[in-house]
């Protein structure tokens, strides 16, 4: 039975930088406000724990592949690091682990935080990709979720970033913010393909709890004006006019929320969907590693890891946390992962690294089929366009196990 180990995958690196100007209303990840002084405070935990990794996944049955063929530093805003410190930062990181050189090296920014000093160190020190959380390109909707930015600063900074000598950059839109409408949405899309980016992301708003937009949505009420949310058809119907309209574009979509022009699709996010290795460091950062010779004849497929997603925590906490997926659950995570993609997946391949356990999922592909979700073509299964809507619910069916007993490691 194969495992990510049997494949010699490039590692890829994920670094967690949870710094804003201000907290987006919809927002529900690990980030906030702090101080420069807290910054360099969490760069020397990160540049740590660069150093102590492999001991930690040695002692929990994980190995470490080499070399790094992908590097991603989301947020939070990572351009809101002080130059010397996000240059210190990707300086200890090629010192710890043995970087390739023809690496894709991503960093989220937002509009209008790209000072020449951060683009300075954005070129020297390797980085050829930007990521930009754009979201609107309507100055009012954007303000209406706490975004500092407006339409002018984003194209200034698109153009700076050309001058400078990166032009792989992607743009992130959310349909159904606030405000929203189908012709302020089409003028966003619009924008976003005039700036002659390569790359652009398109997520539905997500009602959480976790959000101060999310929970004000769910109590019915009008704060950050709730009230002003387009409903999940019409939001539906935008995400919908976003994929024709990128599409006719030459900017194809080859995952639920990505689109590119050929060439420009995103090497590191293709190792989440795909299932190989990365290792995550900071607030709320996640790895999965190839799991050692000994779990996996124990029936462990991998070991994910995982740090706290609280600031104060994760410069206190001691040590991440370890977890093992068995091989039943890495074949679930598989089937929902690797869906995400407009290519789909493979049956037979997953018959040669899972066996006979795929046939368990036969009758929920007949009636996913069936009911219009998916489509098979010999041993390829895609989503539909329906099924990309729906897709949270196509790939809840995938989810068979409960939280199994780990099965016994052979001593």
């Amino acid at each position: 039975m194969k495992s990510v180990n049997d494949f010699l995958m490039p590692l890829g690196i994920y670094i967690s930088v949870p710094f804003c100007r201000s907290k987006c209303t919809y927002c529900n990840f690990a980030s906030g406000v702090f101080s420069a002084a807290q910054m360099g405070s969490y760069v020397d935990r990160l540049s740590a724990d660069m150093k102590a990794v492999r001991a930690f996944a040695a002692e929990q049955g994980a190995e470490i592949p080499e070399p790094v063929d992908t590097i991603y530093l989301g947020g939070g805003t990572p351009s809101l690091l002080p130059a010397e410190e996000l240059k210190r930062l990707l300086f200890n990181l090629r010192q710890e682990f043995k970087v390739l050189p023809k690496v894709e090296i991503t960093v989220e920014c937002a509009p209008g935080t790209i000072t020449d000093a951060i683009i300075q160190t954005l070129t020297t020190r390797g980085v050829n990709r930007v990521s930009l959380g754009v979201q609107s390109f309507v100055d009012k909707e954007a303000a209406s979720v706490a975004r500092l930015h407006t339409r002018e600063i984003t194209l200034k900074d698109i153009e700076r970033l050309r001058k400078a000598g990166i032009s792989n950059i992607n743009v992130d839109l959310i349909a159904g913010l606030p405000h929203q409408t189908r012709e302020s949405w089409e003028y966003s899309v619009d924008q976003a393909i005039a700036s002659g980016v390569p790359h652009v992301s398109v997520y539905m708003l997500e009602v959480d709890e976790d959000s101060r937009l999310g929970r004000e949505l769910l109590a019915g009420g009008v704060k950050y004006h709730a009230h002003d949310v387009p409903d999940g058809d019409l939001t539906a119907e935008f995400y919908e006019t976003a994929c024709r309209k990128l599409d006719a574009a030459g900017i194809r979509q080859y995952e639920i929320s990505n689109f590119a022009r050929e060439g420009f699709e995103s090497r590191h996010n293709a190792k989440y969907w795909t299932r190989q290795p990365y290792l995550g460091f900071g607030v709320d950062a996640h790895s999965m590693l190839p799991a050692s010779e000994k779990l996996r004849g124990g029936g462990i497929d991998c070991v994910r890891l995982a740090t706290t997603d609280a600031y104060d925590g994760f410069l206190a906490a001691p040590e991440l946390a370890a977890s093992p997926v068995a091989t039943d659950q890495a074949l679930e995570e598989s089937f929902f992962l690797g869906l995400r993609l407009n290519r789909g997946v493979s049956l037979q391949q997953f018959e040669e690294s899972f066996g006979t356990r795929v046939s368990a999922y036969s009758p929920i592909i007949a009636e996913l089929v069936s009911d219009g979700l998916l489509v098979r073509d010999s041993d390829n299964l895609q989503l539909t366009p329906r099924g990309r809507l729906l897709s949270n619910e196509v790939f809840e069916k995938f989810i068979l196990t409960q939280e199994p007993e780990q099965p016994a490691v052979p001593e």
